[in-house]
């Protein structure tokens, strides 16, 4: 009975020191070995051996990239305007044993880093460049950081922009400053609008009016040579001057009798006698 618990003990000894001595490290991980709680050695994905009870694992780190979400914060702009910022930083571990080694808490330290460089970046900036510059605003906070982490043996593969925009204070502000500016538009275009439907009846009033002018002008000048050429025609001839005279009497007449506001038309009795005073009148 004794020999099977002994034999028990070694096997079980055995097969421990064995687990310790050989390590499979699976892809895309590095793990970190300290030797008496010192540092020696990371080991690469695959098999690895170990002095048992010497070695020990002391951290396991991956070598995938890591997505670090950048919690929304609130910055002031040159201008200042509050916004609010959030970002993504995608990093890759290289060394592990400097991550784990030169800092208490990367992803904490690397979150924390972005936030202040984007604080500080986004506060040289006016509202609308800040809006508008994404791109630059990703580079700048790409170079800012990039030299810190590298001390921790972190990559960091790209920085993102996710979202930047006025607070919800400030939103409301812009939109009522936008509805009173396309107010002020619609104003001024209505204005400029019936200020030039105005100039364009005046000019067609002054339009009118000029060639109203002109055309009794014309008239005039038609009615005075039309009367020079009668003049010449019956010179002291009184005949036919009274026909014509006659002739526009009786025309004016019977327009009179067919108005629909006369009443009552009176007729001379001596026509000649009527056309004669007429002409006597003239002269």
């Amino acid at each position: 009975m004794d020999g099977i618990i002994l034999f028990g003990t070694i096997f079980f000894l055995a097969f421990l020191t064995l687990f310790k001595a050989v390590r499979l490290v699976p892809q895309g991980s590095k793990w970190v070995v300290e030797r008496l709680g010192k540092f020696k050695r990371s080991l690469s994905p695959g098999l690895n051996l170990l002095i048992p009870y010497v070695d020990s694992i002391a951290f396991k780190a991956t070598t995938k990239d890591i997505v670090l979400e950048i919690p929304s914060q609130e910055v002031i702009t040159r201008d200042n305007v509050v916004i609010i910022a959030n970002a993504v930083a995608y990093i890759n571990i290289v060394a592990p044993e400097k991550a784990v080694y030169g800092v208490e808490d990367y992803e904490l330290a690397i979150r924390t880093l972005v936030q202040t460089s984007l604080r500080s970046i986004v506060g040289e900036m006016t509202l609308d460049d800040a809006l508008s510059s994404r791109d630059e605003i990703k580079a700048k906070l790409k170079i800012s950081i990039s030299d810190d982490i590298a001390d921790w043996g972190i990559t960091l593969k790209t920085v993102e922009i996710q979202d930047i925009q006025p607070s919800g204070t400030m939103q409301s502000a812009m939109e009522e400053q936008a509805a009173a500016e396309r107010q002020r538009r619609a104003t001024v275009t209505r204005a400029d609008g019936e200020k030039t439907a105005a100039i364009l009846e005046a000019d067609g009033r002054l339009e009118a009016s000029r060639r109203d002018a002109e055309a009794k002008v014309v008239l005039a000048e038609a009615t005075k040579s039309a009367l020079e050429k009668v003049n010449e025609a019956i010179q002291d001839k009184e005949l036919p001057a009274m026909y014509l005279l006659g002739e526009k009497y009786v025309e004016a007449l019977n327009d009179m009798a067919q108005s629909d506001n006369s009443k009552i038309l009176l007729l001379p009795g001596d026509i000649p006698a009527a056309v004669r005073s007429i002409m006597n009148n003239t002269k």
